[in-house]
């Protein structure tokens, strides 16, 4: 390629694109996998402690699966921060990783510094993060059944209703 093939690349943020959008499969395809994992194992962990009449367990069970969500964003934070750095595109791992949050969870608290050609890369990152976040809330969402149900049963135990109602408490 020639200088006026790399400033017409440069000035379309193409590298930008090409570098976001494999980032953006990878963390996609991380993201729901990890998911996949988190909740599956919740649901069988919680309905086999809801048959066994283990309602705290289920609290803790929700309270430990909502931190393993939290730390799949991390996680992403992490990725995006080891590609930028990776890709030479800031000059500090810590830098890169704080840049990648600061996008991530679009607050936006730094300046873009990503060079020219590479721009469009923070918008990339944003969306791979509020995608994620409403994919996560949807899991989360699906979780509070198991976890009112427990809750509730728990209470009504506490307030001596019959077993025989707690039982039928769907």
């Amino acid at each position: 390629m020639n200088s006026s093939h790399l400033s017409i690349a440069t000035a379309m943020d193409l590298p930008g694109y090409f570098m976001g959008g494999i980032m953006l499969l990878v963390v996609m395809v991380f993201h729901g996998a990890i998911l996949l994992q988190i909740a599956k194992r919740y649901e069988v962990k919680t309905f086999v402690l809801l048959a066994d009449k283990k309602y705290s367990e289920v609290g803790l069970c929700f309270y430990v699966s909502v931190l393993c969500l939290f730390l799949t964003h991390i996680a992403e934070i992490l990725l995006w921060g080891l590609a930028l750095y990776g890709m030479k595109l800031l000059p500090a791992l810590g830098q890169s990783i704080l840049f990648s949050g600061s996008t991530y969870t679009a607050m936006g608290f730094m300046e873009d510094i990503l060079p020219d050609g590479w721009k469009m890369l923070a918008v990339i990152i944003a969306f791979s993060g509020m995608f994620s976040f409403a994919w996560t809330a949807s899991v989360m969402i699906s979780m509070t059944k198991n976890f009112r149900q427990a809750y509730a049963k728990l209470h009504m135990k506490k307030l001596n209703v019959s077993s025989e109602i707690i039982d039928r408490f769907e």
